[in-house]
């Protein structure tokens, strides 16, 4: 048998022993959110430090004005090194009535057609990922006494609550931190059978718009007809954004966005996401998005604008016959790679001052932005990870973006110049940050032997 092989049969004999360590880790109440539960928090963190030293990696639990965050270095030489992120917080259990056990009493049940799941808060999201890297990496170590590559992991106690001590460690440990590459656990499978690795995430440039017409609220009869109305300004600019194409009109909105390579086109379209499928659970059965784009691309690969909030005049029971002076509205933009959130937010800001009319002004209050960040669909390590899921899982791993932003990937880029893969084996059932939080074993057994097997191509 090869190292390999011979790993991969640890993590199976083992898989009782990594339950049960999975366990105690999930029966710490690490609620960051919450004060009382700051000790907690702490002694998850250790309790994770404690564990990573006991493999013999360098382990640390380090301070910071909010919770500790933990960090375990193997220094081996390998010539290669990663850098692993996760989380040890978890969220708020309410509303505790409505979990069928303690939330923090973890327990394996069977779901729908027999299969098995570990109940807990912070299965999923995200003790039961961190822990499938961390077991990974024991198997290796028990089997052959030394790790593929050299390994930084790093852990956060705030991730629920923003994260944001995080960057600053980043930036006052650059050096301690360095590596080829950042790997992150905390995502999601595709389906329960096909794994997926993250490989772009959209950055997002939020603004709030507020038009100003008259110098106070004016009594419709009198004025109506006469007066300009903001709210009618205000939907009028906001109407014009998207072409009957679906396209955004603002000029030098899409500067610097790139088309994915065709053959990730092709993978998507197989897929097989479709309205009804998508759009179907929430109530809509069209997507309105740009014509001749699959909903991945819409989804995950195409920049947006959206109105979060619109506002004005009298918004109370009943009825008030006026024209409001001032109307607001909320907008975001989801940005993708190539795009600068600034130049966006000036090309957005330019085309409202074009469309006001006479007698109307705005004023901007935020504009605020962070980048895109993506992965080059030519990057050797990719082409390494997904072979590797491929062989664990017998399914060609889907490479794809996510719609959402997270933002540490972004520090990693800025301040560590690493890219990041993000592989993760949670699945969209997976009742994250509610009741009856879960993650499938399966998911735990095989994230492991996944982690194995990407250790072991990375060194390749």
């Amino acid at each position: 048998m090869s190292d390999l092989d011979r790993v991969l049969a640890a993590v199976d004999a083992d898989l009782d022993a990594s339950l049960e360590r999975l366990f105690d880790f999930l029966r710490i109440p690490s609620i960051s959110t919450d004060r009382a539960y700051a000790a907690e928090c702490r002694r998850a963190g250790q309790w994770l430090a404690d564990d990573l030293a006991g493999l013999g990696l360098t382990a640390q639990l380090n301070d910071t004005p909010g919770h500790p965050v933990v960090t375990g270095m193997s220094n081996i030489g390998a010539g290669k090194r990663v850098l692993f992120y996760g989380h040890y917080d978890v969220q708020p259990v309410d509303p505790l009535d409505l979990w069928e056990n303690p939330p923090f009493e973890p327990k394996i049940v069977k779901g729908p057609n027999g299969v098995k799941r570990i109940v807990a808060r912070g299965s999923s999201d995200d003790k039961g990922q961190v822990m499938t890297f961390v077991e990974a990496c024991r198997a290796w170590l028990k089997v052959t006494g030394k790790l593929p590559v050299d390994v930084t992991i790093l852990v956060e106690g705030e991730e629920e609550t923003g994260g944001g001590n995080l960057p600053p460690f980043l930036v006052a440990n650059k050096d301690r931190l360095a590596a080829d590459i950042a790997l992150v656990c905390d995502t999601s499978m595709w389906n329960a059978t096909t794994p997926a690795i993250t490989v772009s995430l959209r950055g997002m440039m939020h603004d709030e718009i507020v038009v100003t017409c008259a110098n106070r609220d004016l009594h419709s009869g009198y004025y109506g007809g006469a007066a300009a109305n903001p709210l009618h300004v205000l939907a009028k600019i906001i109407g014009a954004v998207h072409g009957e194409d679906g396209r955004i009109t603002i000029p030098g909105f899409y500067d610097g966005v790139v088309e994915p390579p065709d053959e990730a086109k092709a993978q998507w379209a197989k897929l097989g996401l479709t309205p009804e499928s998508f759009l179907g659970p929430i109530g809509l059965s069209q997507p309105i998005g740009e014509k001749g784009r699959s909903l991945v691309e819409m989804t995950t690969t195409r920049p947006t604008f959206e109105v979060n909030g619109m506002w004005g005049g009298y918004i109370g029971e009943g009825s008030k016959t006026v024209i409001p002076s001032i109307a607001t509205a909320k907008i975001t933009c989801r940005l993708v790679a190539g795009q600068d959130p600034a130049h966006v937010r000036d090309a957005v800001r330019a085309f409202v001052r074009a469309r006001l009319p006479v007698d109307a002004t705005v004023e901007f209050l935020s504009g605020e932005g962070s980048p895109a960040v993506a992965v080059s669909h030519d990057n050797p390590d990719l082409a390494k990870a997904t072979m590797a899921l491929k062989d664990e899982w017998g399914t060609p791993a889907v490479v794809i973006g996510a719609g959402g932003s997270i933002p540490i990937v972004g520090d990693f880029k800025k301040t560590l110049g690493q890219d990041t893969l993000l592989v993760g084996f949670a699945l969209d059932d997976d009742r994250i940050h509610s009741p009856n939080e879960k993650y499938d074993l399966a998911s735990f057994h095989k994230g492991i032997r996944s982690w194995v097997r990407i250790l072991a191509a990375l060194a390749a």
